[in-house]
C-alpha cells in the first residue's frame, strides 16, 4: 500500500490503540476499561484517543476493519492471471496467517479465547464490528472490481463477492470463538472461501 510517512504514522498509531483496547478488554472486561487505561497503554494521551476514535468499542472494532481493508492491498498486490478466488483465498491468509500477532504473545490461549467471547458478546461492540466492516467492505468492493473488470457502480459482482468475504470472515470468527475447536482460523477461512466460491465463480470476459 502507497501512502506517506505521516498516514502511516496515523495508521500505526490507530493499530497500537486497537491492539491496546482489545488486550485490556479481554484481560479486564469491557466495562472495567476507560479510555485513560486505553491511551496509558499504547503511550499516547487520552486526547490523542479521541483524535482517533469515539470510544472504546471503535477502536476494537477497527482491528476488524484494518484486517479487511488489508485484504482488500493484499488482493490488488496479488498477479494479475491468478484467478479471483485463489487471490481472494491467499490475500486473506496472508492477513490471517499473522495469527494474534504480538499482542497475544505468551499470553494464556484459553484465558484469551474466553476473553474475546466476553468481550464480542457485547451488543455494543457487536454494533461497531458489524460497522467497521461495512466501512471495509467498500475498499475490497473497489479492488474486487479493479482486478476483475466489473462496473463497480453498475454491476453487483464486485459488491457480492466483497460482502461474502467479509461474511466469511466473520463466520470463521465466530466459529472459532464460539465452538471453542482448535482448527486455526486459516483453515476455517479457506473452507468458508472455497464453499462462497463454487457458487459465486468469476464473471466471464
Amino acid at each position: 500500500m502507497n501512502e506517506g510517512l505521516r498516514e502511516r504514522k496515523k495508521r500505526e498509531t490507530r493499530i497500537a490503540l486497537s491492539w491496546a483496547a482489545i488486550r485490556l478488554c479481554v484481560e479486564r472486561g469491557l466495562d472495567e476499561v476507560r479510555v485513560e487505561d486505553i491511551a496509558a497503554e499504547a503511550g499516547v494521551s487520552p486526547r490523542t484517543f479521541n483524535n482517533y476514535f469515539t470510544g472504546k468499542a471503535e477502536a476494537i472494532a477497527y482491528r476488524h476493519r484494518e484486517r479487511i481493508e488489508q485484504i482488500a492491498a493484499e488482493l490488488r498486490a496479488r498477479p494479475a492471471a491468478e484467478p479471483i478466488w485463489e487471490a481472494i483465498t491467499g490475500a486473506a491468509l496472508v492477513r490471517f496467517g499473522l495469527g494474534l500477532d504480538a499482542a497475544a504473545h505468551d499470553v494464556d490461549m484459553r484465558q484469551w479465547m474466553s476473553g474475546l467471547r466476553l468481550m464480542f458478546a457485547e451488543p455494543s461492540l457487536q454494533g461497531e464490528v458489524r460497522k467497521a466492516g461495512a466501512q471495509a467492505e467498500a475498499e475490497l468492493a473497489a479492488a474486487v472490481a479493479d482486478r476483475t473488470g466489473t462496473d463497480l457502480a453498475g454491476e453487483m459482482y464486485p459488491r457480492l463477492v466483497a460482502a461474502a468475504v467479509v461474511a466469511a470472515v466473520d463466520v470463521a470468527m465466530d466459529h472459532s470463538l464460539r465452538s471453542g475447536t482448535h482448527v486455526p482460523v486459516t483453515t476455517l477461512l479457506t473452507d468458508a472461501l472455497k464453499q462462497i466460491s463454487a457458487g459465486l465463480p468469476a464473471p466471464r470476459p
